[in-house]
C-alpha cells in the first residue's frame, strides 16, 4: 500500500510539497541521463533488497530514479523521505561526474531556487485561492513564490485556509513548475532481476555507449587527417 506523500525532513512549506510531486533533477541532459541508466542502480549504493523493491516497482536504473519524483520513490516500501535524500545526494555526485557545475546546478538548493524563481511569474490570482482568503492572508498583488513558501501548518493556523485548500493549491503549484517538463514515472512493474542479469545488462548498456562513441570518433578521424593533409 502507498505510504503518505513525502515530506522533506528539512522543509514543509508548499514549495517542498510541489516539489516533491517533480522530479528530482528537472533538464538534465540525454547524454547524462544515459551514462546514469547504464549505472545500473551503481555499485554498493543500495542493498540487493532495495534493488529488488524498487525494480519490482518498476525502477530499471539511476535514470530512472533522477527523472522520478520524491513523491513516487516513497511509494516503495523502505524508502522514505531520509532515503530519498539519499538517493538525490548519491545521484548528484554520479551527475557530477561528467557534468561540469552539476553540484552548483543541480543541488537541491539551486533547484529549489530556481522553481521560486520561476513562480514569482505566476500571480496569486492564478492559484484556486478565493478572494477574500487572498485578502486575508495579506497576499494581494502577490505572487505563487509568496504563498509557496509558506508553511502548511501556518497556513492551517490562519483558518483561513482548510488542509483541502492546500492540497489543490500544492497540486496547481506543482503543474505551473512542471509546465513543459514531462516527470517520468516508473516503467510498469517487473519480475525481479537477478543481481548477475543486472550486472550483465548494465555491462551490455556501458558497451553501447563505448561503442557508439568510438564510431563517432572513426568518422571524425577522417575530416582530421584531410585538413593535416591539405595544411601548408
Amino acid at each position: 500500500m502507498p505510504g503518505p506523500p513525502f515530506r522533506s525532513p528539512r522543509s514543509e512549506d508548499l514549495l517542498a510539497e510541489a516539489c516533491a510531486r517533480l522530479s528530482l533533477f528537472e533538464d538534465l541532459p540525454d547524454d547524462t541521463i544515459h551514462r546514469l541508466s547504464a549505472c545500473g542502480f551503481g555499485r554498493g549504493f543500495l542493498s540487493p533488497s532495495l534493488r529488488a523493491r524498487l525494480r519490482k516497482a518498476g525502477f530499471r536504473d539511476l535514470g530512472d530514479l533522477a527523472q522520478s519524483s520524491p513523491d513516487a520513490i516513497t511509494k516503495v516500501r523502505k524508502f522514505g523521505p531520509i532515503r530519498v535524500e539519499a538517493v538525490r545526494s548519491f545521484l548528484l555526485e554520479e551527475i557530477a561526474r561528467s557534468l561540469p557545475g552539476a553540484r552548483e546546478h543541480h543541488g537541491p538548493r539551486a533547484t529549489r531556487d530556481r522553481r521560486l524563481a520561476r513562480l514569482r511569474e505566476v500571480p496569486v490570482a492564478r492559484l484556486p485561492l478565493a478572494k477574500d482568503a487572498i485578502v486575508a492572508l495579506g497576499l494581494e498583488g502577490g505572487t505563487g513564490a509568496d504563498l509557496a513558501g509558506r508553511p502548511r501548518l501556518a497556513l492551517l493556523r490562519t483558518g483561513v485556509v482548510t488542509s483541502a485548500d492546500l492540497d489543490r493549491l500544492v497540486a496547481t503549484l506543482a503543474d505551473c513548475l512542471g509546465e513543459g517538463r514531462a516527470v517520468p514515472g516508473p516503467a510498469a512493474p517487473a519480475s525481479v532481476e537477478s543481481p548477475a542479469a543486472e550486472a550483465e545488462r548494465a555491462r551490455a548498456h556501458r558497451a553501447a555507449l563505448l561503442a557508439e562513441r568510438d564510431r563517432e570518433w572513426e568518422e571524425a578521424a577522417p575530416a582530421r587527417g584531410r585538413r593535416r593533409a591539405g595544411s601548408p
